[in-house]
């Protein structure tokens, strides 16, 4: 027996995952230390409800791209983006605290397809390619005979950077590949390109793609009915990501009380991804007609895909069969602002580690609500085991069994040589350079490096308040290295891929390269 110290959970754990393995035992000194700083009692574990007795589900997972929580209809915010979301939520499970393994979409992708948190899988901290030695998600879903399946619009997960292995299936979609979609799926798009993208424009960066998603993941979905097994079927949408250019029957979804119209307001967004290092290396100045104008576009890119995410779950629903669970959420959230800053780069801040998360047709009670703290990886934990799969070692909670008292994001080293390119006098003190991880509870967030460490009571993430709570920022200290002591360390050797022509150019039009 180990004691898990994750989550200031006290319970023992047997190392093999036993049904019945949560008895109490006395918790270790940094949990008693955070406990008595914070006067936090004792918490046993809830309940579980046994998953009732039926035949394996299907698993559809919908990852998107850079959306934060609080741009969401699910967690009040001022515009209606997300009512899909929320219909699926309202018939399953929503949760408005999911915090993401990391900022951007390489290591929160590699932390998701690995089970490991990204120190130790090391994919977009020191490496950018999975190491051979760990068994990927997929290959768990396929060891409990799963036909597994993955499609991507994001070069990130792609072969390049070895997230693929382990689907029986895949498809990278990008302008190099879209040939390979199929010729149903493509004649469809180029008829919806009007109304579902950006016309006839030949500047890729315009260009939406999640209707094409759609129509070539339904082909895939009449595949499998086909075959006796069930699947676990992953998706990747890369909207919103930037540019925020949305299709053009949404350009003006959000457009009203702004300063310009809803096309002029999505080429000045165009020019804000175009010139984003410039931006920000001088301080993000821009007024507040510009920022208006900046997050409705945004918003509306949101909204466009929720409504594509809302179709495919009804085509879902239709299919004939065996149930299926589908889960929601995003890979990362989206800065406006916050630290000077635009995009997902640099900081662990909420606006890029807070995402969204529903899961529909887990008809199991969870030990956990809505307002709890989970994680991308406590979902993939609760499959696993509905599928009868083997999680081993790989991180997370059960959500039918356990809550967890904190969540752990983490980014990899970072330069500010393209932000100091444009400005020499770029203030950098404020950040970190080397491997951040930041510990994150309802109350507090603790981040720490190499550098310096900074603790933060939420939802202020401006003022470091350690020597105000020195207590908490003790026991924060001495829980994360155990976490980093039992969760934190390379599997190996990190390993670098490389990037065709093909991914380098799509990476390059996200942003991510120059």
């Amino acid at each position: 027996m180990s004691l898990r110290v994750d989550e200031f959970r006290v319970e023992g754990v047997d190392s093999e995952h036993d049904e019945d393995h949560r008895c109490v035992r006395e918790p270790p000194a940094a949990a008693n230390l955070f406990r008595m700083a914070t006067g936090t009692q004792k918490l046993l574990p809830r309940k579980r409800t046994t998953h009732a007795a039926m035949e394996r589900p299907n698993i559809v997972w919908i990852t998107l791209d850079s959306v934060r929580a609080d741009h969401t209809t699910l967690d009040g915010y001022h515009r209606e983006t997300t009512p899909e979301l929320e219909r699926i939520g309202q018939g399953g499970h929503a949760f408005r605290n999911c915090i993401a393994h990391s900022l951007s979409t390489l290591p929160s992708t590699g932390a998701m397809m690995s089970g490991y948190p990204p120190s130790r899988n090391t994919v977009g901290v020191d490496g950018n390619q999975l190491p051979d030695s760990i068994t990927t998600m997929p290959e768990r879903f396929s060891d409990a005979g799963y036909a597994t399946a993955c499609l991507s619009r994001n070069s990130y997960l792609s072969s390049a950077t070895g997230l693929d292995r382990g689907f029986d299936r895949f498809q990278w979609l990008s302008s190099s590949t879209l040939h390979e979609a199929g010729l149903r799926p493509l004649l469809s798009y180029a008829l919806n390109l009007r109304s579902h993208s950006a016309g006839l424009s030949t500047d890729t960066a315009k260009h939406s793609s999640a209707y094409l998603m759609n129509e070539v993941a339904k082909e895939w979905l009449a595949d499998f009915r086909r075959d006796e097994d069930p699947f676990f079927f992953y998706l990747h949408y890369n909207e919103p990501h930037r540019p925020y250019y949305p299709p053009r029957k949404y350009l003006d979804t959000f457009s009203e009380g702004l300063s310009m119209s809803g096309t002029e307001a999505a080429e000045f967004a165009l020019d804000v991804h175009y010139n984003l290092e410039d931006i920000v290396a001088n301080g993000c100045q821009l007024s507040d007609d510009e920022w208006a104008a900046l997050e409705a576009m945004y918003d509306a890119e949101v909204a466009y895909t929720d409504e594509m995410v809302g179709r495919l779950f009804d085509h879902v629903q239709s299919m004939r069969g065996r149930d299926t669970i589908v889960v929601v959420t995003a890979d990362h959230g989206e800065l406006f602002g916050e630290y000077g800053l635009l995009s997902h780069s640099y900081v662990l801040h909420d606006a890029v580690t807070r995402v969204p998360m529903v899961i529909h047709g887990l008809d199991d009670d969870l030990a956990v609500d809505g307002d709890d703290t989970i994680q991308h990886l406590d979902v993939f934990r609760t499959l696993l085991n509905v599928a009868g799969g083997d999680p081993g070692d790989t991180i997370g909670f059960d959500l039918r069994e356990q809550t967890r008292e904190f969540a752990v994001s983490q980014r990899g080293p970072t330069s500010f040589e393209e932000l100091l390119a444009h400005n020499p006098s770029f203030d950098t003190s404020r950040f970190h350079t080397e491997t951040l991880t930041a510990l994150r509870t309802p109350e507090f967030k603790y981040q720490r490096s190499s550098e310096k460490e900074e603790l933060f009571a939420l939802p202020d993430e401006d003022a470091d308040v350690s020597s105000e709570y020195p207590q908490q920022r003790t026991a924060l200290d001495e829980t994360l290295d155990d976490w980093m002591d039992r969760h934190g360390q390379p599997v190996g050797a990190a390993q670098e891929g490389e990037f065709s022509d093909a991914v380098t150019r799509q990476l390059r039009d996200l942003g991510y390269m120059e």
